[in-house]
């Protein structure tokens, strides 16, 4: 019996040192099993009603050493964004999902502003991004092991981001074209054990080349389902093959590029979806927005409104179904960023 308590203090000591579990925050920590963690705090999967599941206020290109609040006005941003969230709730939208990750302009503190004045429940991130050539990786990443990273992107979940109280609702990340480099075999692995300990999503920015090849053999290797994966960037695949096997493992896959430019190959595009039987894993997006720190008056701003003037009322003429509709729009996004049971 001594043999076995001494190794059980053992195990717990040296795992809560690698970033883990910890015993004591586990025993403390409020269960949010079952809801949806947005800026302004968890709610009710019921309540986040029609979602976009991809899209952006502020995201700032200048790279990771370089960026932060000193770059923009906050409340010039505000002012710039918030018509932008009113017209989309004005469409019928009450649930925006940012997915600007930290080091490329995610600000916690404006999403509360914008969720408050909009009336939109929104969604913000932990994690880090390896894509676009690793400019947006912080120095300490490439060192740390994945235990480490995810032990930061962990502790953001259990004491909120920063100064703000946030808590993240999901888990952003990027990788390049596959193969998948060490870099972003590493940033997926530390997603994944982030994932096991919070019960958040992970939503993966992917290359081509078989990215997500890569990142579908790390989440069976460490026991994670893939129904915790959001495939970014989905559209940019034309394997059919590739995209059936990532959707008989369960992932998410998302289409989130839909504009007026592109409706009619995004029309095409997602009665393939139906035609291969993948309604029920697919997200819509507009990957929109956004305001351009560094840019005149912020830039050129996309709105999030394709999808509801555009798209959903030619899928209707397509002969898809209200319930269908809502599949893709309410069910699927609920499903996708509940929180689930943690797996340590």
């Amino acid at each position: 019996m001594n043999n076995f308590l001494t190794i059980r203090r053992t195990f717990l000591k040296e795992a809560a040192a690698l970033g883990l579990l910890s015993p004591i925050a586990f025993a403390n920590e409020p269960s949010f099993t079952g809801t949806i963690m947005t800026v302004l705090g968890p709610i009710q999967p019921s309540e986040m009603g029609v979602a976009l599941p991809h899209e952006h206020t502020l995201v700032d290109f200048i790279g990771w050493k370089e960026t932060g609040k000193h770059r923009y006005d906050e409340d010039e941003a505000f002012k710039a964004v918030l018509p932008h969230l009113e017209q989309l709730r004005s469409l019928g939208c009450r649930t925006f999902i940012e997915c600007t990750p930290m080091f490329i302009g995610r600000d916690p503190a404006l999403l509360k502003r914008l969720s408050k004045a909009s009336g939109l429940h929104i969604l913000t991130n932990t994690g880090i991004y390896a894509a676009a050539g690793e400019k947006f990786v912080p120095d300490y990443a490439r060192s740390e092991s994945a235990q480490q990273l995810a032990q930061r992107w962990v502790k953001e979940w259990r004491d909120g981001i920063d100064e703000t109280g946030v808590r993240p609702g999901f888990i952003k990340v990027g990788v390049n074209n596959g193969p998948l480099s060490e870099l972003d075999q590493k940033i997926v692995r530390a997603a994944c054990l982030t994932h096991k300990q919070t019960g958040l999503a992970i939503a993966c920015h992917t290359g081509g080349g078989g990215a997500i090849a890569g990142e579908m053999r790390i989440l069976k290797e460490e026991g994670v389902d893939g129904n915790a994966l959001a495939w970014v960037h989905a559209q940019n695949e034309q394997d059919v093959d590739l995209i059936k096997q990532a959707i008989d493992f369960g992932v998410w896959v998302s289409y989130d590029k839909v504009n007026h430019n592109s409706m009619e190959k995004d029309i095409a595009r997602v009665l393939q979806y139906k035609q291969h039987g993948a309604l029920s894993n697919l997200h819509l997006s507009h990957d929109a927005g956004w305001y351009s720190p560094g840019q005149e008056n912020g830039g050129d701003f996309r709105p999030f409104d394709a999808i509801f003037t555009g798209l959903l009322p030619a899928l209707k003429n397509n002969g898809f179904t209200d319930e269908e509709i809502k599949q893709i729009t309410h069910t699927n996004p609920q499903q996708a960023f509940t929180i689930q049971k943690r797996l340590l």
